[in-house]
């Protein structure tokens, strides 16, 4: 099995987060591979720069999550081991990157967003998020 450490952003704007919609229908968080001995807090910024547009900033941890799949590609199994931050974004602005496979994304309102969400795990994720957020802000994040 090959085992992935990734990272990735649980992003809030004001009361809404940000989903992202790829080109199998999966709506899900912004998340990548960490590569090159980059830190982890890097990457879980990058990917949410280069995937929707939104330049956000890191105000807690949200957590880990991990999950298993069978790659085509390499014809072996894959687990993603993902560090998740929750973030703060100063505006609703976004840019979906379809060049990167993503079809539809933006900040939606929680309730709309647990919807759309794909997997339980990041929906738990979210919901545990939203909690947070609303600690970390009152205390100053």
């Amino acid at each position: 099995m090959i085992i992935r450490q990734c990272a990735g952003g649980v992003v809030f704007w004001e009361d809404k987060v940000l989903l992202l919609k790829n080109d199998k229908g999966v709506w899900s968080l912004p998340k990548g591979v960490i590569r090159h001995g980059n830190a982890v807090d890097e990457v879980a910024l990058t990917r949410v720069q280069e995937e929707a547009g939104v330049e956000a900033r890191i105000i807690g941890s949200a957590g880990d999550t991990s999950y298993e799949f069978f790659s085509c590609s390499r014809q072996r199994p894959v687990c993603n081991m993902i560090t998740w931050f929750i973030m703060k974004s100063e505006t609703e602005d976004f840019n979906v990157a379809k060049d990167q496979g993503f079809t539809d994304g933006g900040f939606f309102a929680l309730d709309d967003a647990l919807n759309l969400i794909t997997h339980n795990q990041e929906k738990s994720l979210v919901r545990i998020s939203n909690e947070k957020v609303k600690e970390l802000l009152e205390i100053g994040a």
